[in-house]
């Protein structure tokens, strides 16, 4: 399968390993830096057949590739990934989708309309802890779901956003919500239920006074199920990166999956007493080298399956939309000092310019 990265930055790596993983075709790369490129092909010994664009419609023109990864600034994912559906290209987003809902439609809407596959590029999903979480909530072994909770609690200093000027501004990422939390804020949607009623929420920019968007979100959710959930996500954490701790919380069970990208289980507690918890914590845990874990290579896997088989990938557009919009829903909140109901119809980044 002809595969082609779009943007070449600090995460591309883990696309270029999930993809070589797989066994798939690459057959091009391209960045607005040759030197990014450049650095790509030292780093993974690519081929020479492996060509170097700038233009990323001259590279979907002259290679046609099945398969799309886009990995540039949040705030072009949705203009290229309209681009690549117009020529027939299945797409893994980087997370998130988009900056709007209105992105995220108009992305679902011309995948249909094409018939490629679309993927949000939430790959925690994946992780061994989390699809054991989620086959224990298939199970309905928690009873009634009760409340969940997401606490990312990390460290982001000057240089981290000096060496991307996008970062932080409301037009190309947003804050420490959208861009570092956005993972543990889709694992506790997707696990508590999905259906969001009412979201109230709380942010701040209290130390990163050069970036536009906040450094510190706190929300309660409230889930169509009759549950709640809470979010407390930051980057002020100082020295370094402490935690991504999930908790689970029903009638009949306790779980917590944590480490520095909930990719341990730490408590698992059921009534029904199904299996040993010591025997599930050592065999459902990993210690990945770094925050982006283990499971681009997985969901890699999961989407040329889908595009083989005609199916839907496992995280779809719709659920990379739903993260997309909690986020927003948040971000609502604490601007107008209001709750916000779901589903939400129109919402942007660009809608908070101003902020702070």
């Amino acid at each position: 399968m002809k595969y082609a990265l779009i943007g070449c930055g600090r995460i591309s790596n883990n696309h270029v390993v999930a993809a070589q993983n797989n066994n798939l075709e690459i057959v091009a790369i391209c960045d607005l830096v040759k030197d990014n490129m450049e650095d790509k092909v030292l780093k993974f010994k690519l081929p020479e057949t492996v060509h170097q664009y700038t233009d990323y419609i001259e590279m979907l023109k002259t290679e046609k590739p099945e398969l799309v990864s886009i990995a540039t600034e949040s705030g072009k994912h949705a203009q290229i990934a309209l681009d690549c559906i117009e020529y027939g290209c299945n797409l893994i987003i980087e997370k998130p989708i988009a900056l709007s809902i209105q992105d995220a439609d108009a992305i679902i809407k011309k995948a249909e309309e094409k018939n490629v596959k679309v993927c949000a590029c939430h790959q925690n999903r994946f992780n061994k802890s989390i699809q054991k979480i989620h086959e224990a909530v298939e199970m309905r072994r928690f009873g009634k779901m009760l409340y969940g909770t997401a606490h990312i609690r990390w460290a982001r200093d000057y240089e981290y956003y000096a060496r991307a000027k996008w970062r932080g501004t409301w037009e190309q990422d947003g804050g420490a919500l959208m861009n570092q939390c956005i993972h543990d804020i889709d694992l506790l949607r997707w696990l508590m239920g999905d259906e969001i009623v009412e979201v109230v929420g709380m942010t701040d920019r209290l130390k990163h006074d050069y970036i536009e968007a906040e450094d510190l979100g706190i929300a309660l959710i409230r889930f169509k199920n009759g549950s709640y959930g809470i979010v407390e996500g930051t980057t002020d954490i100082y020295p370094k990166n402490l935690e991504e701790t999930l908790y689970l919380f029903g009638e009949k069970g306790t779980v917590k999956a944590g480490g520095e990208a909930v990719n341990i289980i730490e408590e698992w507690n059921f009534s029904d007493y199904l299996d040993d918890p010591q025997v599930i914590k050592k065999e459902c845990s990993e210690i990945p080298p770094n925050v982006y874990g283990f499971g681009h290579t997985k969901l890699y896997a999961d989407v040329i399956d889908a595009i083989r088989n005609d199916r839907k990938p496992f995280v779809d557009a719709e659920a990379g939309k739903r993260a997309l919009e909690l986020v927003l829903a948040i971000y609502k909140s604490a601007a107008t000092g209001q709750s916000v109901k779901l589903p939400l119809e129109e919402c942007s980044t660009m809608d908070f310019v101003g902020r702070f």
